[in-house]
């Protein structure tokens, strides 16, 4: 009897279970609304800190159009030896691995642009704008370290080449052979110029203007002055104005007040220095050390007629004609003639 009590119990008892389990009871009512939480931040905070409603990217990026670094077309130029200087891709490598070449041909090589001077997207605020190179600079020709301030990042690619062979000044009248016609300094020495050093310096007297010294960010403080729009200055890193060819002077004019003293200055000094270089290529063709268009003659040299060709090429392809550091430009041309010509 006590058994059959307890087995109808369990019945009752699953019966009970199995009903609750089979559907839910109806939604109660709802509670109370809860405290607001915290804004997010907005989606474009970071964003608005550069891209804000002024123009100040586009006339940047307006300038930088307009300038040779965005328009040569030497980026095409990506072999591992050149890429550092001619593609933008190149250049954060080698700034980044120490090397002189890249590890590899760079693909799709990119012109020089906002990413290669700019840590830009890095921090998302306005630390990107700050410069990806900014320590002094070791020339490459003699290991010498220039400070140039902000134009630090400008001469990492802006100095001498070491020519191939090296000349030895020690032993003038040894021989080296050139084995190309375009032996030189390459194209970008000015920052070699400016800091008055790369020379092959036959003879004495060598100094430097007052630039050296007194423009402490050098190409930053003349070719980035204030800009016209997109013909010079700014970005566009020209110094003289597409439209009328006047120089932009508006870098010259904290030390050089009287706007006609400095042309007269600027025209005398170019004209001085295109005259000195016209004559020592004159010699150098003659002796047959160079052709008219301006080519080396491959040959046998002594150091010192290899550097007389060398210093004709370092201030020529400077092509500032003497403006970025007149003393030491004529000084190298007028040595370099009277060696020419014994």
């Amino acid at each position: 009897m006590k058994s059959l009590q307890k087995i109808t119990a369990l019945l009752v008892l699953s019966t009970l279970i199995i009903a609750s389990c089979t559907k839910e009871g109806p939604q109660g009512p709802a509670g109370i609304n809860g405290t607001n939480g915290t804004n997010g931040t907005n989606g474009t905070v970071d964003c608005i800190k550069c891209h804000d409603n002024s123009q100040n990217i586009f006339e940047k990026s307006n300038q930088w159009a307009a300038s040779g670094h965005a328009v040569n077309g030497n980026y095409a130029r990506n072999a591992v030896d050149c890429a550092p200087c001619h593609t933008s891709q190149g250049f954060l490598e080698v700034l980044k691995t120490g090397a002189e070449v890249c590890a590899s041909v760079i693909s799709n090589p990119n012109p020089q642009n906002c990413y290669t001077c700019h840590k830009i997207h890095t921090t998302y605020t306005q630390d990107d704008w700050a410069l990806t190179a900014t320590t002094p600079v070791v020339f490459k020709v003699n290991g010498i370290t220039s400070d140039q301030g902000k134009a630090n990042l400008c001469i990492n690619c802006h100095q001498i080449r070491k020519p191939d062979p090296m000349w030895d000044l020690s032993q003038g009248s040894a021989t080296i052979t050139i084995t190309s016609f375009r032996y030189g300094t390459h194209h970008g020495p000015q920052g070699n110029l400016f800091n008055g050093t790369g020379g092959y310096e036959l003879g004495t007297g060598y100094i430097n203007s007052s630039h050296t010294t007194m423009v402490s960010n050098s190409c930053v403080q003349c070719h980035m002055a204030k800009a016209y729009g997109n013909q010079a200055g700014g970005h566009q890193l020209g110094m003289r104005y597409g439209t009328s060819g006047t120089v932009n002077t508006a870098g010259c004019t904290s030390c050089h007040a009287d706007a006609t003293s400095l042309k007269n200055k600027i025209i005398a000094t170019q004209a001085t220095t295109q005259n000195l270089l016209d004559s020592l290529k004159t010699i150098l063709v003659t002796k047959g050390y160079m052709t008219a268009s301006g080519n080396v003659v491959t040959g046998t040299y002594t150091n010192d007629n290899a550097g007389i060709i060398y210093n004709y090429q370092f201030v020529m392809e400077d092509k500032s004609k003497g403006v970025h550091n007149f003393n030491y430009a004529k000084k190298l041309l007028e040595n370099s003639i009277a060696a020419a010509k014994k």
